[in-house]
């Protein structure tokens, strides 16, 4: 699993602040031979005595130095996004000075005269108030082409809150859970368009990766899924038992085997198995059909005879039963 590290603002401060004024970038510019930058005012009145650069010794220019420094806009716009209040107090210093010198203020742009608000500039701080819009996320809405009613469905389930810039994707999906009454089967997940976001993320961090302009509400959606993890455990927990259950009769019966002795037939079950046909001491006579053309029949009934035994004393009639009629022979 990915593992995201916060870091402070003082570890990056090596990288955001010149080396000639000690404070952050304004007007970041660039020296195009070694790539290092500095604040514009302090690199110009640098150049003005020396043509090497502050932090390399290399050459900026034989000549004209002023010629090989090019304005950094992507670095100036990531200070102002990295330090709190940096571009807000910037542009009040600068109406400031113009206000007290209104000659010099026909020159260069807004931006130069700080007439620029953080809304134009797309500058957020934490403790700003950020509104968004939350609707709930419809798969079947993807491919466009929806009519009237459903256009008027989803504005209608559309809800708008009003949050600092600081908060995260995990505490919105806290809200969520507790306003709809979401048990914990169910996990909350919280998209921009079809994106899943992080739970660290923060309002500031959304509009600054997705480009939010501030023409509208932060459009955000919701989806409601089961919870994976938890249909997991339960699924393997029930292959368990059921193994268990399969497992249980033949650990069983190899136990009983294991303690009886060698040579003695094992007694743990009084059933026969069914591969092998029980045997009998006594010999079994054959027996007929059991039903004949679906009437079941009798078995054939053997007759029982009873002999006397000769004696020494002489000869005895011998008795003979027969169908269980007994008759007399001399």
């Amino acid at each position: 699993m990915h593992r995201t590290t916060r870091i402070k603002i003082t570890e990056l401060n090596p990288h955001l602040m010149c080396v000639l004024c000690g404070g952050y970038f304004i007007d970041a510019t660039t020296i195009i031979e070694c790539l290092h930058s500095f604040c514009k005012m302090c690199i110009v009145r640098y150049l003005e005595t020396s043509k090497y650069c502050p932090i390399c010794d290399v050459q900026v220019h034989k000549t004209k130095p002023l010629l090989n420094i090019r304005s950094d806009k992507t670095l100036q716009d990531i200070v102002y996004k990295l330090v709190p209040g940096l571009f807000k107090n910037e542009m009040k210093r600068r109406r400031d000075f113009y206000a007290e010198h209104p000659v010099d203020a026909s020159n260069g742009s807004n931006e130069d005269r700080g007439e620029v608000a953080d809304e134009e500039k797309r500058i957020i701080t934490d403790d700003e108030i950020i509104s968004l819009s939350i609707e709930f996320f419809d798969q079947s809405r993807l491919g466009g082409g929806m009519e009237d009613k459903q256009c008027k469905d989803q504005v209608a389930n559309k809800r708008y809150l009003q949050c600092p810039a600081a908060m995260t994707v995990m505490h919105l999906r806290k809200f969520l859970r507790s306003k709809m009454d979401i048990p914990n089967a169910y996990q909350v997940e919280v998209m921009y368009e079809d994106e899943p976001l992080k739970d660290y993320y923060t309002l500031m961090d959304i509009a600054y990766i997705y480009t939010w302009r501030r023409n509208g509400p932060l459009p955000l959606k919701y989806r409601v899924r089961p919870n994976c993890k938890k249909m997991k455990v339960s699924h393997a927990q029930q292959e368990g038992q059921n193994s268990a259950s399969r497992s249980g009769p033949e650990s069983d019966s190899a136990s009983d085997k294991a303690g009886s002795p060698a040579g003695a037939p094992s007694t743990s079950s009084s059933l026969p198995s069914p591969g092998t046909p029980a045997q009998s001491p006594h010999p079994q006579l054959p027996h007929g059909p059991n039903n004949v053309n679906g009437t079941p029949a009798a078995a054939p009934s053997t007759p029982s005879r009873s002999f006397t035994q000769f004696g020494s004393g002489g000869t005895k009639p011998r008795k003979v039963s027969l169908n269980g009629s007994s008759t007399s022979s001399g």
